[in-house]
């Protein structure tokens, strides 16, 4: 029932003095003293799921923390992230800390139920990122293995639309925009690029008096190649992600979106 070894089951029967509620509680705290001794080391393996509403307009994105690829690819491991991700999407709660306290089953909430599988796999497992969209429409995908998801958020909704919505989220997974436009780009990284813009023209010898429009430029590249909207897209190079989005519905576009990756 506990997934536990043997030996540590008999062991915790026997603390227990033979009751089986207070055996199951005994290897639970011997999970939350495992998580305690193990919280330093790394967990960049896992898997990362999304999964969207019947109507698709909430989705959410969970990531399963692990040490190794042995245990990420485990079909037990995997299971339990989308039973996680299932919970999420049902309960869509607004944080990862409250998502932590949502019910598993029984009394055991997600944040037990992720302690206790520290005890049973014996490495660090962590419940490590949560994201949640809602919009007209959600579309998601996951990368190969489950090594990465993405969530897109989109101003209408269709068939055609859900289909352009999942190629976008490939898109993202791909190229790796920071922002949709360029208006969703920090403030001190459009400085950063601007300096970076003036001071690499300077090193080519241009005149002071140009550098200003020299880092423009340069940022507007910067522009192009990092914000999802006005990047190539990548299943036609002469169109912009903008431009494909308008070519499916007239003035289609995406609001957000949320990415997720192991490590």
């Amino acid at each position: 029932m506990t997934g536990a070894g043997m030996m540590d089951c008999k062991k915790a029967l026997k603390e227990a003095e033979g009751d089986f509620d207070k055996a199951i509680e005994v290897l639970r705290k011997k999970g939350e003293k495992l998580s305690a001794k193990r919280a330093d080391r790394n967990a960049t393996e896992g898997a990362v799921i999304a999964k969207v509403s019947d109507d698709k307009t909430k989705g959410v994105i969970i990531k399963l923390s692990s040490e190794t690829d042995f245990v990420a690819k485990n079909d037990d491991f995997i299971k339990l992230a989308e039973q996680f991700a299932q919970i999420a999407l049902n309960e869509f709660p607004d944080s990862l800390e409250t998502l932590l306290t949502a019910s598993f089953e029984d009394e055991v909430t997600i944040g037990d139920k992720v302690t206790e599988q520290v005890g049973v796999i014996g490495e660090k497992i962590e419940l490590a990122s949560y994201e949640r969209l809602e919009a007209d429409m959600v579309a998601p995908y996951i990368h190969m293995g489950n090594k990465a998801a993405v969530l897109v958020a989109l101003n209408q909704s269709s068939d055609s639309v859900f289909t352009a919505g999942r190629d976008v989220a490939m898109q993202v997974a791909a190229m790796h925009p920071i922002a949709v436009d360029k208006d969703g780009v920090d403030a001190t990284v459009v400085e950063k690029e601007i300096e970076i813009g003036k001071e690499q023209a300077r090193q080519e010898g241009k005149p002071e008096q140009m550098l200003e429009k020299i880092a423009m430029g340069k940022l507007n590249k910067f522009y192009k190649e990092n914000t999802l909207l006005n990047q190539q897209f990548v299943k036609d190079s002469k169109k912009s992600v903008s431009a494909y989005l308008d070519s499916i519905s007239k003035g289609l576009t995406v609001s957000e979106f949320k990415h997720i990756t192991l490590g």
